[in-house]
Order: C-alpha cells, then sequence, then structure tokens
C-alpha cells in the first residue's frame, strides 16, 4: 500500500524531472506523427529507409536539444535541425521544406490553445500544475497526439494535399515565406500570453483566439494554393500558346508535303527507272530532313511532354536551333511526371545542356542535334541524351566541368559548372560525357 501511495505521490505533485524523462517517451512518438503529418498534407514520395532515418534523427535531435541547448536557443536549434533533415532527406524545394517543418508546430499550438483552457478549468488546476505534475501532463499530451492523429487521418481519407509548386517565382517566394514566418512568429507570442494569463482569462477568449487563429492560417494555406494554381494556369496558357504555333507550322508542313507528295513519288520513279542508285540516296537524304521536321512538330504536344515548363523549355530552344540552321531530331519516350529528379533542378540543367550543344552545332558546316528522353525499365533509370556536332575534337571532357572554364569570348563558363553543382547534391543522377569524330554527347541517367 505505502508503494501505491509513493507511486501517487510521485506523480500527482510537482515534479519536472520525471516529467522531463517522460517526455523522452512521448518524443518517439510524437516524431511518427509528425512524419505521417507532412507527409499526409504534402503528399511526397518516401522510402522506408527515409521515412526511419527521419524519425530517427528528429527523435534524437529533439531529445538532444531538450536537455543540453538552454532556452530558446534549442527551439531555435530544433526548428533549423528539422528543416536541414527534410532538406536533405526529402529532398523537397525550400519552401516545401520549411512549410513542413513549422506545419506540425502550428497544429500543435493550435489544438494547444484550444484545449489548454477548458483542460484546467475542468480539473480546477493551473497552468504551471498542468505542465509539471505528471499526472496531468502526459494525459493532455495523449489529448493532443489524438487530435493530430484523428485530424491527419481525415486529410488522408478526404486526400486534402497542400500542393506547392516548386517553380513558383521568387517574389511570391518571397511573399508566401515572409506570410509564413510572420504568422508563425505572431503565433508564438499569442501562446507564450496565452499561458501567461491562463489562469485569469476565461474558455470563451480562448475559443475566440483560437476561431481567429484558425482563420488567419486556413486564409494562409488558401492564399498559397491560389498562388499554386495561378502559376500552373499561367504555365498552362503559355504552353497552349506555344503549342498552337506549333500545330500553326506542322499544319502548313503537312499541307506542303501533302502537295509536293506527287512529285516526291514521281522523282524516287525517276531515279528508280535510270537506276540511279547515288542520285536516289542524296535525294533521300535531303527528304528525310523535312521528314524529320515534320516529326519533331508531332513530338513537340504537351500531351506527349507532359510538363508546361519542359514543355515550354523544349519548344524555345527548337526554335533557336531552327533560327541557326541546325538539324534538330527529337525522340520523346518519358513520362515527366514519373521522373525521379526536382523538376526545378532538371530544368535547369536541361537548358545549360541544350544552350551547348545548339552553339556547338551551330558553328559546324554540317549542324546537327539529337535530342532523346526515354526510360530505361531494365536498369531503372530515365535517360536524357544530347548530342550533337562540334568543332573542337580536342576538347577536354573533365575540364569543361571547371568553374571558369571556357573556350567562347564573352562566357562565365558557369554553365556546366553549375550543372555539376546541382547533380553533385543528389545520389541518383550521373552525368556521361563523351565523344568521338562526329558527335559531342551529355547523357544524363536519373536512377529510381
Amino acid at each position: 500500500m505505502d508503494i501505491l501511495n509513493n507511486i501517487w505521490n510521485v506523480i500527482s505533485t510537482p515534479n519536472m524531472d520525471l516529467v522531463n524523462i517522460l517526455c523522452v517517451f512521448l518524443i518517439f512518438i510524437e516524431a511518427p506523427l509528425t512524419f505521417y503529418f507532412i507527409s499526409t498534407i504534402f503528399k511526397f514520395t518516401y522510402t522506408k529507409k527515409q521515412k526511419y532515418i527521419y524519425i530517427t534523427l528528429s527523435a534524437l535531435i529533439t531529445i538532444i536539444n531538450k536537455f543540453i541547448i538552454p532556452n530558446p536557443f534549442n527551439i531555435i536549434l530544433n526548428y533549423l535541425m528539422n528543416i536541414f533533415i527534410i532538406y536533405f532527406i526529402f529532398r523537397l524545394s525550400f519552401i516545401k521544406t520549411f512549410i513542413a517543418s513549422i506545419s506540425p508546430s502550428i497544429v500543435f499550438m493550435l489544438l494547444e490553445n484550444l484545449y489548454l483552457n477548458p483542460y484546467i478549468s475542468i480539473l480546477k488546476i493551473s497552468y504551471i500544475e498542468a505542465q509539471t505534475i505528471p499526472i496531468y501532463r502526459i494525459p493532455f499530451s495523449f489529448l493532443m497526439y489524438l487530435s493530430v492523429f484523428i485530424l491527419t487521418t481525415i486529410f488522408k481519407y478526404k486526400n486534402l494535399v497542400i500542393d506547392i509548386l516548386d517553380d513558383i517565382d521568387k517574389k511570391n517566394k518571397v511573399i508566401i515565406f515572409l506570410n509564413l514566418i510572420f504568422g508563425f512568429i505572431c503565433l508564438i507570442f499569442q501562446v507564450i500570453l496565452t499561458a501567461t494569463y491562463l489562469d485569469i482569462l476565461s474558455i470563451q477568449y480562448s475559443f475566440f483566439n483560437f476561431i481567429c487563429l484558425l482563420i488567419y492560417f486556413s486564409i494562409s494555406i488558401y492564399s498559397l494554393t491560389r498562388v499554386s494554381k495561378l502559376v500552373a494556369t499561367t504555365q498552362k496558357l503559355e504552353s497552349a500558346e506555344e503549342y498552337n504555333n506549333t500545330l500553326h507550322i506542322l499544319h502548313d508542313s503537312v499541307r506542303g508535303f501533302k502537295h509536293d507528295f506527287d512529285n516526291i513519288v514521281t522523282t524516287i520513279g525517276g531515279y528508280i527507272k535510270t537506276e540511279d542508285i547515288e542520285g536516289l540516296k542524296s535525294y533521300y537524304s535531303e527528304l528525310v530532313v523535312d521528314c524529320t521536321k515534320v516529326n519533331n512538330l508531332y513530338v513537340l504536344n504537351p500531351d506527349i511532354i507532359n510538363n508546361p515548363g519542359i514543355y515550354n523549355l523544349l519548344t524555345t530552344k527548337y526554335n533557336k536551333a531552327e533560327e541557326k540552321g541546325i538539324n534538330v531530331s527529337i525522340t520523346f519516350l518519358l513520362d515527366l511526371n514519373n521522373l525521379h529528379m526536382k523538376i526545378y533542378d532538371f530544368a535547369k540543367v536541361l537548358g545549360i545542356l541544350l544552350d551547348n550543344a545548339i552553339e556547338a552545332a551551330s558553328e559546324c558546316d554540317e549542324k546537327e542535334l539529337n535530342i532523346v528522353f526515354r526510360n530505361d525499365c531494365n536498369n531503372n533509370r530515365n535517360i536524357i541524351l544530347i548530342e550533337n556536332t562540334y568543332l573542337d575534337k580536342n576538347i577536354d571532357t573533365e575540364n569543361i566541368f571547371n568553374k571558369g572554364f571556357t573556350g567562347k569570348e564573352n562566357h562565365t563558363g558557369l554553365g556546366l559548372w553549375e550543372v555539376r553543382q546541382i547533380l553533385s547534391k543528389s545520389n541518383n543522377i550521373n552525368l556521361h560525357t563523351t565523344k568521338d569524330e562526329q558527335y559531342f554527347s551529355q547523357q544524363l541517367e536519373i536512377y529510381y
């Protein structure tokens, strides 16, 4: 009986040491719950290994900061470290990483703002007692965890996802970032003030405060999704405009080809009748050029190149190459929705490689550029091959990636160096650079 009395005294009286010990165990509940929350509302892809690494690191960092780093520096460091591990484990964009880092805290703070006043009023205890007495602190923590779990499950069932485009322009990113950071700071001060005066505040005030905060963050999230939709709509309109131009060119090319079809057949027949095989070969090679142009225009279709940003990029580079008299061949056999690389980084790398290829090919007598997008299922990789004719056969395929290396006037030599910096951040992407007597080739391999 004495043992039970002693246990009761320990858990029913202020005991911050015991609360801290119990909080260690609670952290290993909170870390998986936090991951469940952010993976549901952002719906990003991840492996089991990434999941377990995040949960373990997040829990350990929180424990170390709690017991070693003094307040409030431990809280600041905890957020910074959380941003770091989310960014480098899941490879999300910075804006997604930042929102994923603070959103669980926002939810927990909002729920605490809603529950705490009724909780201490029903139990007739003070805020300090609710924080320092284990028998009050632990049930309140479990109430919070259960609420977050139910809320996240509802989001998952209703398929409610915060969809943020990676390629939002810099101005909108700054606006979104500042809005969230100032809202988060205001929420922290609100929670501190509420906790300080909680014992004298009415339940009605706490509920009204919660509603105001909820409305603010709901409007912020709604505005965020609207911005993303506006950017997506703008990209689609740009794609539609580009595609409309492509259709006009394609229509004129097909009409011209159809108009000349009888003449083409007659000409081929003339070479066959006279058994002029060399003449036929020469004529055929010229005919293939026109056929390739028609084929390229067919491939430049937003239904085939199913990403508005990449579609616009390829269309722009194709037109640039055509203006320089380069014969371009495009083969596109890849679903960009299953591209295992951040689309923002992919667009930068692709743009640099195409610019270099176009510039090198334009200097040659035989101006040729071949672009191939395909999926290699046997080796679990996406392949993008860009090969072009070039003049400098002595070019060093290693030195070209060094910072400042360039063989051209008025060039910074940063393009391929920047490509290498982007690729060095990922462990599933390789770039193979090769050359032969005819073509200089860059093969980007994205493993999954």
